[in-house]
């Protein structure tokens, strides 16, 4: 029996592709290709600052996944923020009336917005992932899948949604951030088949930025990868770790590390006596701090990183700007105290969730305060393993993730 054909529709896509939404991607297709015939639509780019096409065209195999790659061909590329800044004021005021708590209400009378939206497409079109051809080859192809799912706000999914709403699945990952109140986004939440959030904290955000026209949803989410260790002895001498560290794994920019290093460096000379160092695993697309308290390893294998993160005191998310986190997932699982930003409602709602498996520190003090109670005491960080460990094994099992994500499928007409 011939197996019906879905599309994930991605930036980026590879092993050596280590941002959350791209892996997120590539968990949930390695797990449908028994029940379906799973391809992922995506770009050549590997770096997403010089938007290079360093992949070659075309088709390749990944783990049981077609995967085909097109070229990105940004339109203007040099004028994007001349584009981002006219198109600024939709989402600025979008903003303002979401903060007032006057845009889901508004959104009875004014459903679909249309304010600067030429601008935004304009702004759309000149990012480094746009590409052309993935967006033609979806138009004319569209009748030989039974689903797109695009993941993340990018021109991927815009065009998906335009050109195959009946047959795509957004899986948002949406954040609390500037992008997210652009015009152009109540025609997409409003002309797909299915939306799949991450967390009730993700859908609620939505819910209160689109209003009245949002597509059928509900959560999908995602589960975690479990890896075997690599061996501790010899990572631990391959990337010069210490005995006693805070863990960061993610991209290395500003964004997401959000003043950790400061805070970090804060911590350290108001306990002198602390032996703990900030190691940061992943790739570096931002400036670095020299500092013989921290260590960059750059990035590292799927078995290098669990072992570092196993033997991890406690390990950090500084982010402001998440639609789950896997990090917070896969910490919790391996029974690791962690730390997160508090100010992001999504990583505060798993540490109330979890009855604090992890904790949130609201500013610099807090966070001081806080990572010197998970450094001193080895029952808390013990205790707090245990109701991760707990949570995860009852929120995140694949098999519920995986009937979500069927159903949603197989709903499509």
């Amino acid at each position: 029996m011939t197996k019906e054909k879905i599309a994930f529709v991605v930036v980026r896509y590879g092993k050596d592709i280590n941002g959350g939404a791209e892996y997120h991607c590539r968990m949930l297709a390695e797990r449908l290709v028994n029940d379906y015939d799973v391809e992922v639509l995506t770009t050549c780019v590997k770096n997403y600052v010089t938007g290079e096409n360093e992949y070659p065209e075309g088709k390749e195999t990944l783990n049981g996944v077609l995967v085909r790659r097109f070229y990105s061909d940004p339109v203007e590329p040099d004028l994007h923020k001349s584009y981002v800044r006219q198109a600024a004021p939709a989402k600025k005021w979008r903003h303002f009336l979401y903060r007032c708590r006057l845009l889901k209400p508004l959104s009875y009378v004014k459903p679909i917005w249309h304010y600067k939206e030429e601008e935004e497409i304009k702004a759309l079109n000149s990012q480094v992932f746009y590409s052309s051809s993935m967006y033609t080859f979806i138009r004319e192809n569209k009748a030989f899948y039974k689903a797109f799912i695009p993941l993340s706000f990018f021109p991927h999914t815009y065009y998906t949604a335009m050109y195959a709403p009946e047959k795509t699945i957004l899986i948002p990952t949406m954040h609390n951030n500037g992008s997210s109140f652009r015009s152009i986004i109540t025609s997409v939440f409003s002309k797909v088949a299915y939306i799949g959030f991450n967390i009730e904290a993700e859908q609620k955000l939505v819910e209160n930025i689109v209003g009245k026209p949002l597509a059928a949803n509900g959560i999908i989410s995602v589960g975690i990868e479990k890896t075997k260790a690599a061996d501790w002895k010899q990572t631990k001498v391959k990337y010069n770790l210490p005995e006693d560290y805070l863990l960061y794994v993610g991209r290395i920019d500003a964004i997401k590390l959000n003043n950790i290093v400061d805070y970090f460096l804060g911590y350290k000379k108001k306990y002198i006596a602390s032996r703990l160092k900030l190691v940061l695993v992943g790739g570096i697309f931002g400036k670095t701090v020299e500092h013989p308290d921290i260590i960059y390893t750059g990035f590292v294998g799927d078995a290098e990183k669990v072992a570092i993160q196993l033997n991890a005191k406690v390990i950090v998310n500084p982010s402001k700007y998440e639609s789950l986190s896997l990090i917070l997932l896969e910490t919790m699982s391996e029974g690791k105290a962690m730390l997160v930003n508090g100010q992001c409602n999504v990583l505060k709602e798993h540490c109330v969730k979890s009855d604090y498996a992890a904790l949130y520190y609201m500013n610099r003090r807090d966070f001081v305060r806080k990572l010197r109670c998970l450094e001193e005491s080895e029952v808390l960080r013990q205790q707090m393993g245990e109701k991760g460990r707990r949570y995860v094994q009852e929120n995140y099992d694949w098999k519920i993730i995986i009937g979500r994500m069927r159903s949603a499928i197989q709903a499509l007409s």
